[in-house]
């Protein structure tokens, strides 16, 4: 059994009101056709974060929307789909409702950005939404913010942007909850960062050893546990990586209980090197089943 954890879809009318997604990504054909090929029984879809809110008159509007249209189409393709639903953040008494619109339509998670407008999900804002995914049981998937992401009011590039500010957001992002507490008042939830949670595998030594020094010096607080042993106990998605070193990492970091196998289509294409990548894997073969289909399985099924 394989479940891609990362796939994207966007209703023809938010994706032409986008700068980026206007070719590909509507095409829910297309994207069967690639899941029956490499041998995929379901795929989550996750809303990519765009800029269609700036020329739909506001995000209510946009989550309506694709909230509706992904629950038509998990409905039009039974079995193959795992929604997750957005939520207008900007507009509380909005986000309250559209919370209760997506348990209505039968959504089974919910998609967040790492930030908005430069503000992290650590934010007391957001408490609402945690509160209701634990009432719910629905797990939270966060992706990284693609409109404006950390550094970008300093670096404007077209390739530094989507390669390095992308996940250093959503690296902040997965460090601002570990220092906020987030994680401690919210422990039930469910939370999915997407690839591999940006270069937190790269900073484990890092983490630890800094936390401590500075804990001997009083300029940090106590987390009551090392910094490593907070972040581990989130899920990652792998968001169609192919490098196995990379996977090692993170299953050093995350155990082959936490990373889930995504292919990031239609951003990724190559869908079958992301596998192939997974079942080369010098891990035990059940592991292997884990990581591309059972964690997410149990995840949702859970729910």
């Amino acid at each position: 059994m394989i479940i891609d954890s990362h796939s994207h879809w966007l209703p023809n009318k938010i994706a032409q009101n986008t700068t980026f997604f206007k070719v590909r990504w509507s095409d829910i054909t297309a994207q069967l056709k690639a899941m029956d090929e490499a041998g995929i029984e379901k795929s989550v879809l996750l809303y990519p974060t765009s800029d269609a809110h700036l020329n739909m008159r506001g995000r209510d509007k946009v989550s309506a929307i694709y909230n509706e249209e992904i629950a038509k189409t998990s409905k039009n393709h039974p079995g193959r789909f795992i929604t997750a639903g957005i939520l207008p953040i900007d507009n509380n008494d909005a986000m309250i409702n559209e919370l209760a619109h997506i348990k209505d339509l039968g959504l089974d998670a919910i998609s967040l950005a790492s930030s908005f407008e430069g503000k992290f999900l650590d934010e007391e804002a957001f408490h609402p939404i945690y509160k209701e995914a634990e009432n719910l049981n629905l797990p939270v998937f966060v992706h990284s913010q693609i409109s404006n992401p950390i550094g970008f009011e300093r670096v404007k590039d077209p390739l530094l942007m989507p390669v390095i500010e992308f996940l250093f957001d959503i690296t902040m992002c997965l460090g601002k909850m570990m220092m906020s507490g987030t994680f401690r008042k919210f422990p039930n939830v469910k939370f999915v960062f997407a690839h591999f949670a940006g270069v937190t595998p790269f900073l484990k030594d890092r983490f630890d050893s800094t936390y401590h020094m500075l804990r001997s010096r009083g300029f940090v607080k106590d987390l009551g546990k090392n910094p490593t042993d907070i972040l581990s106990n989130v899920y990652v998605d792998t968001s169609g990586v192919k490098s196995a070193s990379l996977f090692n990492l993170a299953l050093e970091f995350f155990s082959q209980d936490r990373i889930l196998w995504g292919s990031d289509y239609p951003a990724n294409i190559n869908i079958n090197a992301s596998i192939d990548t997974v079942k080369s894997l010098n891990i035990e073969e059940v592991d292997k089943d884990k990581i591309l289909g059972k964690n997410i399985n149990s995840l949702i099924t859970k729910s």
